[in-house]
């Protein structure tokens, strides 16, 4: 059984990584045709823009992992069925639940180094990707990472911990200068929200310095409140939104409970959060489902077809839980139960299908 697995393993891995070298290649070639138009632009040249696509691939993979990975799997299997190979290892005693457990396994196996590349890898080259870009184009855009950005109003620098959705900030910190390099004040607050014009701090807290000829003195004051005038566009705000498809789970669950907590809006965030955690076994669920068209019948003529068949269904119920997703957002659903219940109900059917063909 041992040489069956690595068998399998070897022969999923060689199909997957073609499908990830291809999908990959056909879309940063097309990512390329639409960075075409800003190359020759300031400093924008072939050699940033190739940069910047090299920067997203592991984005890419983190966002196409389930795909790629089907479609991986189902080549390795129509490998297999065309060669007769599924039929000497059926007729050898092995069922068709001992062969899709392996495959189950081994599609578990990729999932979770796709998402350790697209967890820890996959931020960082796209916030670097997104700066290296600005910075080339000379876009009025700070560059951030996914913690932090700083902005700069006159001789007040402004410090932004984290930014949610472009209105509400948690973490600020002003620095106030009374002249270049001498320091004036700092105010800091929790959280704040900006209304176009005004940043307004929530029980923020005030140090004030004040120099006396060769004395410093320093005073800390607190209020309740604390509005301050910003000339900065709303639109510059606007641009270091993030996009939750972008960040880190952990990251994502952190700007929830901040948002939950100053009872604001959070559904985009909640559905991204369910959405990651129900993907490998939605992805489980495509690849038995596609299964059932595979172990058909392994000497059919119409094979191809019937795995054909199987692999747009599959695609057609990612794409309905995408769609229930949408439809929970719109309609105030239980967003884990929308993300959830179609992804369940589909896989004990198949499993029970898989079982019942597994018997006969």
């Amino acid at each position: 059984m041992k040489i069956l697995t690595l068998y399998i393993v070897k022969t999923m891995a060689f199909y997957t990584l073609i499908v990830m070298l291809v999908w990959i290649g056909v879309y940063s070639f097309f990512n390329f045709l639409d960075e075409v138009k800003f190359i020759g632009q300031y400093n924008y040249t072939v050699f940033e823009a190739t940069k910047y696509i090299i920067l997203n691939i592991p984005a890419v993979m983190y966002s196409h992992s389930s795909v790629i990975i089907l479609l991986g799997s189902l080549l390795a299997l129509t490998n297999l069925a065309s060669t007769s190979q599924l039929v000497i290892i059926r007729s050898s005693g092995v069922s068709i639940m001992q062969i899709s457990n392996i495959v189950v396994w081994v599609a578990l196996m990729f999932i979770a180094i796709i998402i350790l590349i697209g967890e820890l890898v996959a931020p960082i080259t796209t916030e670097y990707a997104e700066c290296l870009r600005s910075k080339a184009l000379e876009q009025n855009m700070t560059c951030r990472n996914q913690q932090e950005f700083w902005l700069k109003d006159n001789g007040l620098f402004i410090h932004v911990k984290k930014d949610f959705d472009a209105k509400s900030f948690q973490d600020i910190t002003f620095i106030k200068l009374r002249a270049p390099g001498v320091l004036d004040s700092i105010i800091y607050s929790d959280n704040a929200t900006f209304n176009g014009n005004n940043l307004e701090l929530n029980k923020p807290i005030h140090y004030q310095l004040s120099k006396n000829g060769e004395l410093t003195t320093f005073s800390k004051n607190y209020f309740e409140k604390y509005s301050v005038q910003i000339s900065f566009n709303q639109k510059l705000i606007k641009n270091l939104k993030k996009d939750p498809r972008k960040l880190s789970t952990w990251h994502l669950y952190k700007q929830m409970s901040f948002l939950t907590n100053n009872n604001l809006v959070a559904d985009i965030v909640e559905i991204e959060i369910y959405k990651r955690f129900m993907m490998p076994v939605t992805l489980v669920a495509m690849i038995l489902f596609s299964m059932l068209f595979v172990f058909g019948s392994l000497r059919d003529a119409s094979l191809g077809k019937k795995i054909f068949l199987g692999l747009m269904m599959s695609l057609f119920f990612e794409l309905a839980s995408r769609i229930i997703g949408v439809l929970s957002l719109t309609f105030n659903y239980n967003h884990f139960l929308s993300a959830s219940i179609p992804t369940l109900m589909v896989l004990v059917i198949v499993l029970l299908l898989l079982k019942r063909k597994s018997a006969n």
